[in-house]
């Protein structure tokens, strides 16, 4: 048991962990768990990532994947939880690997914050494109837009240079934007699913909503419509991405230790059920399959909308989505920042020395900000001639963040001395943590394989490329020269209080 005296604020906690409070800590539990929630963001993943899941296992790998999916996920995100409240940081996964292994600590720390940094990267850019798809969409049916890759593209730089300038102006203005996200998702969910469930003329039986098996992947060998099903599950897994935020932003929030950890598992939790009612509502008023999978929107639950409810009313249902994905891409920046800030305060990226600076007036990491926001762009580059961009880069959020997730939750199994926070799994902990584990094994392996056939050049899923490419970079860069450098997290208390800088709290 530890015999460390317990803290009494946020702030006696973090130089606990040896830090000084230099970000501002103005987020409320609510607001943590808006962050999170916001990521999320069932009307964006959902939304944009459906016409995966509608071409790889249809109404099946939708609703009833949805579910299965949630439920792991909840796993995931309890065993993430327990070890939050332990460690309360904007280091978060990484941090908590260097502090839970018993052997190569910073090896571990190294490799868990690459894959989050790539992950946050790439959930980033996932959720940015998504919206930038879904805007387009939006403009077709307003302005009469031809949808094309290059428009697409656009439109995906106006919305990131917006919510990297959004960031910039500090943590206040996205707390409100958060809170108020949080509440334009909630509503907006019940006013899609009430508009979907008065208003069509006809609906799909509910035995096919939750039991029709569709394969229009290419693939036709035997079990081929199991294997669509499996690979349909990329739609839910994506969307459930982006509520280690709560931690990412735990340095921000007032109770940090309790308020940190319940917005990772309420997010999720809320997400799960809301998010479920809402691709119930959208597969069931599903009026013509063939037609609205290969429509000229380019967004499936687009014209779904426009088929079920009408011209104008469907076009007022994807503008609540086009808000709810401006304000998940905005809160996507802000955790993607913090753990880069992070990652930076601690010497692991190139150039540490420039990400790690706060902007004394704001209290924000305005150059991480701002690298993370060139870093997205970088990836979605491939859309202007990759038809599967999308996809892939749903798939490396997917592995890059799951396995930074779980990494922490493995080491916690193996360290018996580690103490837990307030809040805690109790006996509990051993069981979800060894499930969670497991679940991510199998979707590391599951979202590497081909999505199309015949695989061509346009459809390749270069997820497996990307993921080798970071892990190939980040291992010779440790064996050629991080090894002897990089200690894992370096606590910044005492070097500041010995160049005789402020060390007392910032507000």
């Amino acid at each position: 048991m530890s015999t460390e005296p317990v803290p009494s604020t946020d702030e006696e906690r973090l130089a606990q962990l040896g830090y000084q409070q230099e970000l501002h800590r103005r987020l409320s539990g609510f607001s943590n768990f808006a962050v999170s929630f916001s990521i999320i963001s069932i009307l964006a993943g959902a939304i944009t990532s459906y016409v995966i899941a509608m071409t790889a296992g249809g109404p099946m790998a939708i609703t009833l994947g949805w579910l299965v999916v949630g439920g792991m996920v909840t796993f995931v995100a309890f065993a993430m939880a327990e070890v939050c409240s332990a460690y309360p940081t904007a280091g978060a996964l990484y941090w908590w690997a260097a502090a839970l292994a018993k052997r190569n600590k910073a090896a571990w720390a190294w490799f868990i914050g690459w894959f989050n940094f790539l992950g946050e990267v790439a959930v980033t850019a996932a959720i940015d494109f998504g919206a930038a798809i879904t805007t387009a969409a939006f403009l077709s049916l307003t302005l009469d837009m031809k949808v094309t890759p290059g428009r697409t593209f656009v439109i995906f730089l106006v919305l990131i240079l917006a919510h990297g300038l959004l960031n910039t102006f500090g943590v206040s203005l996205v707390r409100v934007l958060s809170d108020v996200s949080a509440w334009w998702h909630l509503i907006g969910v019940a006013v899609i699913v009430g508009a979907l469930t008065v208003l069509p003329d006809n609906h799909k039986p509910i035995s096919e909503v939750f039991f029709e098996v569709r394969n229009a992947t290419g693939f036709n060998f035997a079990g081929a419509s199991v294997y669509a099903v499996l690979i349909g599950l990329l739609m839910a897994q994506y969307t459930y991405t982006g509520y280690d935020a709560s931690a990412h932003v735990a340095e921000e929030t007032h109770d940090a230790a309790r308020a940190a950890p319940r917005g990772i598992v309420m997010s999720v939790v809320v997400s799960v059920i809301a998010g479920f009612v809402l691709l119930f509502a959208i597969t069931w008023s599903i009026q013509d399959y063939d037609a609205e999978l290969h429509t000229p929107l380019n967004l499936p639950p687009a014209q779904i909308f426009i088929d079920a409810v009408g011209h104008n009313v469907g076009t007022f249902l994807l503008f609540i989505c086009v808000v709810a994905q401006f304000f998940c891409g905005m809160a996507s920046v802000t955790a993607n920042s913090r753990m880069a800030f992070a990652f930076a305060r601690d010497g692991a990226l190139p150039g540490s020395g420039l990400w790690k600076r706060v902007n004394p007036r704001t209290g924000t990491p305005t150059n991480s900000i701002w690298l993370c926001v060139a870093c997205s762009t970088l990836l979605v580059l491939p859309s202007l001639w990759n038809n599967a961009a999308y996809a892939a880069a749903t798939s490396i959020a997917v592995i890059g963040l799951y396995i930074a997730y779980v990494g922490p939750v493995f080491l916690r199994r193996r360290n018996p001395e580690f103490v837990p926070g307030p809040w805690n799994l109790g006996r509990w902990s051993a069981p979800v943590g060894w499930i969670a584990i497991v679940w991510v094994g199998v979707i590391c392996v599951l979202f590497v394989l081909p999505v199309w056939y015949p695989i061509t050049v346009a459809n390749f899923n270069y997820t497996i490329v990307a993921v080798a490419v970071v892990l190939g970079l980040a291992t010779a860069w440790w064996f050629l020269g991080a090894r002897t450098w990089f200690t894992g997290p370096r606590p910044n208390l005492l070097e500041k209080a010995a160049h005789g800088e402020q060390t007392t709290p910032v507000e």
